[in-house]
């Protein structure tokens, strides 16, 4: 005749097996009984846990912080290259809603990853490595044809320094979020090819209208070792703002012949970048 078992006693049989689990890392053999769905204990088995293999990391991780209008899913040419080469990756999605909440969320990859870390910014993205790039794991910046304002500036006023590039004439805002206009996508991705252009417009995301407006603390590119990817042919942060805050930020720079979107039209160059930081950091300490 087979016991039959309350509940309770099903209970005690599973936390008294977890408790052997736990000090079981010099015994792998373990029996265990098999209960069925009426609750009676049917028979013994035998089988082996093995102990899990810590992975090791010996390359610094990624971690991407996107723009305007384009989420982390524009980083998608990067990111299986430097997985496969043994990098931990990870892209931040923001809401867009407050440069408080986007930075946080940055932080919250850097959280995800083993550090060093190497934080990637495109566009607004580098206004958020900026700020979120002094949290001790990060080891180095890269920026791609983004923003890098200093400690007095905001993402509008560094903008404001500049000519107005031809996308923000093919911008409108409902109901307080900015959208990307069919018509501007020329101007932001033109050197794609148009089923990525039409992908890159329909994946957009839009700001609250005065997030440029907003402040947050700290300015890593001062103390952090930075690389910039310089887009000759963007129409939306303006070439001169590139080269004016790569050269104030002493970065590396690499200029390239792109629109906005030098990860997705011209992803070698920017892969070469990335892993030029990536090399020039210490290896994680395990």
């Amino acid at each position: 005749m087979r016991a039959r078992w309350t509940a309770s006693g099903v209970l005690t049989l599973i936390f008294t097996r977890l408790r052997l689990l736990a000090s079981a890392g010099r015994n792998n053999d373990m029996i265990y009984h098999q209960v069925d769905a009426s609750g009676y204990a049917s028979r013994s088995s035998q089988f082996s846990f093995t102990q899990p293999t810590e992975i090791v990391v010996t390359k610094p991780s990624i971690v991407f912080a996107h723009g305007l209008w384009a989420d982390g899913s524009c980083f998608g040419k990067l990111i299986p290259a430097l997985q496969a080469e043994g990098h931990e990756v990870m892209a931040s999605q923001h809401g867009l809603d407050s440069l408080a909440t986007d930075v946080a969320a940055v932080k919250a990859c850097l959280a995800r990853v083993a550090g060093p870390t190497i934080l990637v910014g495109h566009s607004y993205g580098g206004t958020l490595i900026t700020h979120a790039g002094t949290d001790p794991r990060v080891a180095g910046l890269v920026y791609i044809a983004a923003l890098a304002p200093d400690a007095d500036e905001t993402s509008q006023s560094l903008l404001g320094k500049f000519p107005t590039t031809p996308v923000f004439d093919h911008i409108e805002a409902p109901e307080g979020r900015i959208w990307l206009k069919q018509s501007g996508v020329k101007h932001f991705a033109g050197d794609l090819p148009e089923a990525e252009q039409k992908l890159v417009y329909a994946t957009q995301g839009a700001p609250v209208a005065d997030l440029f407006n907003q402040k947050a603390e700290g300015t890593a590119w001062k103390s952090k070792p930075s690389w910039y990817v310089l887009a000759t042919q963007d129409q939306t942060v303006h070439p001169e703002l590139q080269r004016f805050v790569s050269k104030r930020m002493k970065a590396t720079t690499t200029e390239v012949t792109s629109s906005h979107v030098p990860m997705l039209s011209k992803p070698d160059m920017v892969l070469d970048v990335i892993r030029k930081a990536a090399s020039a950091v210490p290896a994680p300490s395990r």
